[in-house]
């Protein structure tokens, strides 16, 4: 047998005992065990080991302790604190685990739809006008280099914040002959120009060539408030100017009471839509403070009710989510909060903020008669699994309306200015 062909059979033996070894058993268990591992107080975690491993722990406290079984191991939690657990195999240590047990963290779940009002930093640019002059039809933003996603923020020093603060400044510089000094805010970036407005020789009235808007409103669903410090998450995705589909830079805003009148069916490449209308004007229940990517947030003026579940749940860590049945809170008729069954498909144990943490599949046969599956409107549903808060329905799948994606709750408790890893004002250490 030549060389060659014995290196051949040498490496073909290895790379089938390496897939082999991955199938083994004690590798797959040894593999699921994490090197860090955080949790809240009065939580378990069990781990299933066929082969004789022994365990350590070494704690700051007495807040937790450690259940070894012939088959299992049972972390056990009962206070916040720290730890690190050895495991050992004849004597050997083979993994450290480090442990980290939070103190005892609850949100209320929400599911009622609401109306969101959006006031924007300044005025969004989000087109241009031609304007008929004797010289032809020109667009003086557009000579001034302004685009459309862009955001005027000053004219001549002045601080500009509704699209009325606009109209003064042009009328002046048409009659003055000056050209405005405007300060243009794009994506996180400060720039000024000069703007000449010109006059329309229709109806004689100077003008900037730009169609601009100042506020926004849409409908969505609450997905949590935190009852002691009124701070409440929704939507769980950005809301973004519908012409320049760009995020919208908040400079404050409100939510209402909304009240869903009827339901646009979804299908295959048609997302359906809920239709709503706002309550008055005397109905705000909230300010909005943030438009991320994981959704609106701000403060509760008032108490919210949902008729469901109103008591404070525990919530659930990315990595404790599993694939399996869960449920979500939604509205789909008027402003009755419902409990609809869905699967959750696949989840992603995420160390860092990420937008589309879990797939979900709508099964609830109710709500797919009624709507098809997930429509716009529905954004923000909170997702319960186990008697926990574990996200939000963020968006559907053109394809197939009745599956979509989901975030995990701990980022938009982040997003939401709510610190899950603090107690009692401290870090947990």
């Amino acid at each position: 047998m030549n060389r060659d062909r014995m290196r051949k059979l040498i490496g073909t033996f290895l790379l089938v005992s390496l897939v082999a070894l991955g199938f083994c058993t004690p590798l797959k268990e040894y593999i699921a065990i994490p090197k860090e591992l955080t949790v809240f107080e009065g939580q378990n975690s069990k781990f299933d080991l066929s082969v004789p491993v022994s365990a350590t722990l070494n704690s700051d406290s007495d807040s937790m302790t450690l259940n070894k079984e012939s088959d299992s191991l049972t972390l056990n939690t009962h206070d916040s604190g720290r730890g690190q657990m050895l495991l050992e195999l004849a004597g050997l240590p083979i993994k450290k685990v480090d442990v980290n047990v939070l103190s005892d963290f609850k949100v209320i779940p929400g599911g009622q739809s609401i109306g969101v009002k959006l006031n924007t930093v300044g005025v969004l640019v989000v087109g241009h006008h031609q304007i008929e002059t004797q010289d032809g039809k020109k667009s003086p933003g557009e000579i001034a280099g302004i685009q459309v996603g862009d955001i005027i923020t000053e004219i001549n020093g002045t601080k500009i914040e509704k699209m009325s603060d606009v109209t003064p400044f042009v009328q002046d510089a048409g009659k003055t002959g000056n050209p405005l000094n405007l300060v243009i805010s794009r994506e996180n970036e400060k720039f000024e120009t000069k703007l000449v407005p010109l006059k329309d020789k229709n109806d004689h009235a100077y003008r900037i060539g730009l169609y601009i808007r100042d506020s926004a409103a849409g409908i969505g669903t609450m997905t949590f408030y935190h009852p002691e410090s009124k701070k409440y998450g929704a939507l769980g995705h950005v809301i973004s100017d519908m012409d320049t589909k760009k995020p919208i830079v908040v400079q404050d805003g409100q939510i209402v009471r909304s009240t869903v009148t009827s339901i646009q069916k979804g299908s295959n490449g048609d997302p359906g839509e809920k239709l709503a209308r706002f309550s008055g004007g005397k109905d705000v229940i909230g300010t909005i403070t943030r438009n991320s990517p994981f959704g609106i947030f701000g403060v509760l003026s008032k108490e919210i009710k949902n008729g469901v579940m109103d008591k404070p749940m525990p919530i659930a860590l990315s990595h404790q989510i599993k694939e399996g049945p869960a449920k979500i809170l939604t509205v789909v008729d008027n402003d009755k909060v419902e409990e609809f069954d869905i699967e959750i498909m696949s989840t992603v144990p995420q160390k860092f903020p990420a937008t589309k943490g879990m797939v979900i599949k709508i099964t609830d046969e109710k709500l797919l008669s009624k709507t098809g599956g997930i429509v716009q409107g529905m954004s923000g549903s909170p997702i319960i699994q186990d008697g926990k808060v574990i996200g939000a329905v963020t968006h559907v799948f053109v394809n197939d309306p009745t599956s979509g994606y989901g975030v995990h709750i701990e980022w938009m408790l982040n997003e939401a200015g709510i610190n899950i890893y603090e107690k009692d004002g401290q870090k947990a250490s």
